[in-house]
C-alpha cells in the first residue's frame, strides 16, 4: 500500500474491529466493573483484618485506583486475545443464523453477496466483542479475589494490616495484569 493512500471507510471499520483500542463504551465498562472489583478487598480489610476506614482512607483510595488501572488493563489484553478465538469459532452458527434471518424478510432477498457477507462479519464481531467482554470481566475478577484471598491469609498473614492490604492488592492485580500479557493466558 502506498503513504499516500488512504483507507477507506470498510478498512477503517475492519482495523477498528480487529485493533487493540476499545470503544470508549468498552472502556467505560472496564473502568467501571474494575473499580468495582478493586474495592471489594476494602470490605474484607475494614471488616475481617480490623482496619479503621476513617485512618486508612489515602492507602484505601490509592491502592484501590491502582488496582482498578491494573484490572482494567488485564481486561483489554484479555478481550483481545479471545475475540479472534471466539470469532472463529462462532463464524458458521452466526453465518447459518444472518443468513436465515435475511432469507425470511422479502425485503432482504435482494440484497448482493457482499452485503450480506457485511452483515454477517458485523454480526460476528458485534457477538465476538460481547461474549470476549464479558469472559474477560468474568476471568480476570476470579484471578484478581482468588489471589488477592491467598495473599491475604496466607502469604501476608503475618504482617500488619496496612501492609497486608498493600502487599496483597499490588501483588495480585499486579499478577493478573502480568498474566494478561502471556500469549497463552487464556488457552
Amino acid at each position: 500500500m502506498s503513504k499516500n493512500k488512504k483507507l477507506t471507510k470498510e478498512e477503517e471499520l475492519l482495523l477498528q474491529d480487529f485493533g487493540r483500542n476499545v470503544s470508549t463504551k468498552s472502556s467505560l465498562l472496564f473502568y467501571c466493573n474494575a473499580f468495582f472489583v478493586s474495592a471489594v478487598p476494602l470490605w474484607l480489610f475494614w471488616r475481617v483484618h480490623e482496619m479503621d476506614p476513617q485512618d486508612s482512607v489515602i492507602l484505601f483510595s490509592v491502592m484501590t485506583l491502582i488496582c482498578t488501572w491494573f484490572i482494567s488493563y488485564a481486561y483489554k489484553n484479555i478481550k483481545f486475545q479471545l475475540k479472534h478465538k471466539i470469532a472463529l469459532k462462532i463464524e458458521h452458527a452466526v453465518t447459518r443464523e444472518v443468513n436465515h434471518q435475511l432469507d425470511s424478510k422479502p425485503e432482504t432477498k435482494k440484497l448482493t453477496r457482499q452485503e450480506k457477507d457485511e452483515r454477517i462479519l458485523w454480526k460476528k464481531n458485534n457477538v465476538a466483542d460481547m461474549e470476549a467482554t464479558t469472559y474477560s470481566i468474568f476471568y480476570n475478577n476470579t484471578l484478581f479475589l482468588f489471589l488477592m484471598l491467598i495473599m491475604s491469609f496466607y502469604v501476608a498473614r503475618s504482617f500488619n494490616p496496612g501492609v497486608n492490604y498493600v502487599m496483597s492488592t499490588a501483588a495480585a492485580s499486579g499478577f493478573v495484569a502480568l498474566l494478561s500479557t502471556s500469549s497463552s493466558a487464556t488457552s
